[in-house]
């Protein structure tokens, strides 16, 4: 299982990860279902990277994840699963800093990144800029049981990549 993350620019911001890939090596079936007997869609585990956000400029830190959606809660793994992405511990030039959904008058906390959905640095309510943004990127990804009925070893890959939104 691969799942590749790719770090994208914006504004002379510098958007990295902690790796680009995430690798859960390989899987067996047998191992899944032991594992979570009786279940529709199997986990695969919860991996952690770590986002950095580096501006020359305070900036406003809007973050969104682009790849395809498998619904509106989750990224597509193909036509094989699909995952999650979930945004722990942010923080801006140093201080605790609160992840908003959406832009503009939004005021629906939330740490995780929703296909097509922008999460905001704001801080009391009110967005907030600053030069240097960090966060633990949690993935958790989820096969469905059909797509373990495989008679050859074969490779399930998502791809996205982090990008800075710009403007408030």
């Amino acid at each position: 299982m691969l799942m590749l993350t790719s770090p994208a620019k914006a504004e002379q911001c510098n958007v990295s990860l902690s790796q680009d890939r995430v690798d859960y090596g390989r899987l067996h079936r047998g191992e899944l279902l032991v594992e979570q007997p009786g279940k529709a869609e199997l986990a695969l585990g919860m991996r952690t990277l770590n986002l950095n956000v580096v501006c020359p400029q305070p900036t406003a830190m809007a973050l969104r994840f682009d790849s395809p959606g498998a619904g509106p809660e989750a990224f597509s793994l193909g036509l094989q699963g699909s995952f999650t992405l979930s945004l722990k511990r942010p923080r801006l030039d140093g201080q605790a800093v609160e992840l908003f959904q959406g832009r503009a008058r939004s005021l629906e906390q939330s740490s995780r990144l929703l296909p097509g959905q922008t999460l905001v640095a704001r801080q009391g309510g009110a967005p907030i800029q600053g030069r240097m943004f960090t966060a633990q990127v949690e993935i958790e990804t989820y096969l469905p049981v059909s797509a373990t009925r495989v008679r050859d070893e074969t490779l399930i890959d998502g791809r996205g990549r982090f990008e800075l939104v710009p403007g408030n």
